[in-house]
This record gives C-alpha cells, sequence and structure tokens, in this order.
C-alpha cells in the first residue's frame, strides 16, 4: 500500500466541534466585552491554532491573545470539549483502514490533553497507535510540527505518510514535512481553501476518502 501511515486532523474531520468551540470563542470574546453574534465568524475558529485566530479575527496582539486562548481554555476544560459528535461513517472507515494493515495516528494542533480526553470519551482511541497534539504552553503549535513530532515516533518512510485534514493548514503542515495530503470537505474549509492550500487529494466524502488512502 502506498500510504501505509494516515494521520488525520480532530475537528472537522474525525468530529463535528462546532458547538463546543464556537461557545468557547464566545465566552472569551466576553471576557473583553466583545458580544459575537455572528456564528460564520466564530466557525472560523474552527481548524487553526486559537493564539492565530484571536489575532487574525480580532486584532488582538500576542499577549492578549495568549490570554483569550486561557479564557477558552476555562470553559473548553470543563464543557466545551465534549460539545462534539463523530461524523457519521467515521468509526467504519476506521475499521476498515486498520484491518487493511494501515497505522493510524491523531495530529492535531489541539492541546493533547484534550485530544486524549475527547477520543477516550467517543470510543476513537482503539483505532489509533498515536496520539500527537499540542502541550497547553504552546509546544507544537503549528500542524507542521506535530506532523514532524508523529513521524519521528513511528519512524515511518515520508512517502508512505499521508495527513488527512479539513483546513488548509492540514494541507500547508503537509506540505512543509514533505508527506502528502488529503482535504476532506465535510468539515469547515472555505471555498477554493483546499485547492489553493495545494492538497494532493480533496474527498467530498468519506466514500472518496476511503478510495483515496486504500490505493
Amino acid at each position: 500500500m502506498k500510504y501505509k501511515y494516515i494521520f488525520f486532523d480532530l475537528d472537522g474531520t474525525l468530529t463535528d466541534p462546532q458547538e463546543g468551540i464556537t461557545n468557547c470563542v464566545k465566552y472569551a470574546l466576553e471576557y473583553y466585552g466583545i458580544h459575537e453574534t455572528d456564528y460564520s465568524k466564530l466557525m472560523r475558529f474552527i481548524g487553526p491554532p486559537l493564539v492565530y485566530s484571536f489575532r487574525e479575527y480580532y486584532g488582538f496582539d500576542e499577549k492578549k491573545s495568549l490570554e483569550a486562548v486561557d479564557k477558552y481554555r476555562e470553559r473548553f476544560s470543563t464543557v466545551g470539549l465534549f460539545e462534539n459528535k463523530v461524523y457519521d461513517g467515521i468509526y467504519d472507515l476506521l475499521q476498515k483502514l486498520v484491518d487493511s494493515g494501515h497505522v493510524l495516528a491523531l495530529a492535531t494542533s489541539k492541546p493533547k490533553v484534550f485530544a486524549d480526553r475527547i477520543m477516550s470519551k467517543y470510543r476513537l482511541r482503539p483505532y489509533f497507535k498515536l496520539i500527537c497534539g499540542s502541550e497547553l504552553d504552546g509546544t507544537r503549535n503549528d500542524k507542521n510540527e506535530v506532523i514532524e513530532y508523529a513521524i519521528e515516533k513511528l519512524e515511518c518512510p515520508r512517502e508512505n505518510v499521508i495527513m488527512v485534514g479539513d483546513r488548509k493548514q492540514d494541507i500547508i503542515g503537509a506540505k512543509k514535512c514533505s508527506v502528502a495530503s488529503c482535504g476532506v470537505r465535510f468539515g469547515y474549509a472555505e471555498e477554493g481553501e483546499l485547492e489553493e492550500a495545494g492538497a494532493d487529494f480533496i474527498a467530498d466524502n468519506l466514500e472518496d476518502l476511503l478510495k483515496i488512502l486504500m490505493q
């Protein structure tokens, strides 16, 4: 098989975290007197590192962005991380991949401490050889750092690795690490985002994704 090692993003790829993430972003913004009612703006936070999004979308400086991330986590660590749901068909997809001999790893920018709890809560953990994420102090915040860490831990050849995710950060991170990438349209990418980032493959649905990963 060409892509024995499959690295999956979490938010927008395995699960739909919209409710939890948007509620927690709203909670953090309220702390600064920003009463955001446009959920399309809140949904932009799904995927990229939070510190980047607070800077990019609300003009926070570095110090304020880091503080906003702490406020976000106040709610996310107790309530928000479980305002989540696994996409229909994901368990079946993962089982087929494992049964065919693929090695699965989670590569998320979300802090590993939260990713571990989500993966356990939603019974996703048994399918994965490795869970990789960022640290609460900002270590491995960028997707390429997470992917590189997973490659190092699994000691896998780059030509046999493919990164699967729903946002441009997944695709750009894969390119920086010289591995293949597959974007999925059922997540939170904006129109044309995956193409512009240069995804090697794009899957409209899980059936398409399985065909790509089984080649």
